[in-house]
């Protein structure tokens, strides 16, 4: 049976068996709310510099892409589309899905690209007053090894954003590992 005809037998039980019982009522259908502002400001096509730092005290190896994001799911998630380079001459490309997740009260995500055979997961609050994401991501690296980074998304103003992701290196400091700054197209 194929994954999406499973799903969709799923998703009918689910309709179905609530509605057989009677007495119970089905939940309101999920609305966008105010949560769900950040993913309309992030919609659209955003130029990106990306800062990639290869080693502690060495200055990082720049390279460019694009990132196309747009609402999904009639606004209660984004998905985002990622092409470029990671390092000057290394093709890149990326896919994510961001939802937020009321019972946990975070944004919660997806991400798998090109330089990963899996699927990292993350999750991170949002900080209105200062205008900063902060959060972290697991998933594996080009080896397969499973890492947890943090990481942060600053929103100096509509047009702009920045991506830091930090890592921590064997003395256990954390320093900043890659740096994407984001500008929207016109």
């Amino acid at each position: 049976m194929s994954m999406a005809r499973t799903v969709l037998l799923v998703l009918t039980a689910a309709l179905v068996a609530p509605a057989s019982a009677g007495a119970q009522e089905m939940p309101p259908v999920p609305k966008p709310g105010p949560e769900h502002e950040l993913f309309k400001n992030d919609a659209g096509t955003w130029d990106a510099v990306i800062e990639l730092a290869m080693a502690p005290g060495a200055p990082p190896t720049k390279s460019t892409g694009v990132e196309t994001s747009v609402l999904g799911c009639g606004g209660l998630c984004l998905i985002t589309d990622f092409k470029g380079e990671m390092m000057p001459g290394q093709t890149f490309e990326g896919h994510g899905v961001a939802a937020y997740d009321a019972a946990k009260k975070k944004y919660v995500g997806s991400w798998t690209g090109s330089m990963s055979t899996g699927l990292s997961v993350s999750e991170a609050s949002y900080d209105a007053a200062s205008k900063t994401s902060t959060g972290w991501m697991e998933g594996p690296d080009m080896t397969g090894k499973v890492m947890k980074m943090r990481s942060t998304v600053e929103y100096p103003d509509t047009d702009h954003r920045v991506f830091t992701m930090y890592s921590t290196g064997p003395d256990g400091k954390e320093t900043p590992g890659m740096r994407i700054t984001y500008t929207r197209r016109k």
